[in-house]
């Protein structure tokens, strides 16, 4: 478990970072699959890393203003 958790922490970091990657891949996926989409294709690149940014400043704030 210790070697999970180290991994886990390697790579991640923090689990608010994981879910929005997480959720920015699948909404990318839809983008890409569901042809009511496709018109959005052009923005999926702007839209990944507006959505991993903002997965970045979610987890940063939270530890800058935990107690």
């Amino acid at each position: 478990m210790k070697v999970i958790k180290a991994t886990y922490n390697f790579i991640v970091g923090d689990m608010v970072i994981l879910i929005g990657v997480v959720l920015a891949i699948i909404v990318l996926t839809l983008i890409n699959n569901v042809g009511a989409l496709a018109p959005l294709k052009g923005f999926s690149g702007l839209f990944l890393v507006v959505a991993v940014l903002a997965s970045l400043v979610g987890s940063l704030s939270r530890e800058a203003f935990s107690s």
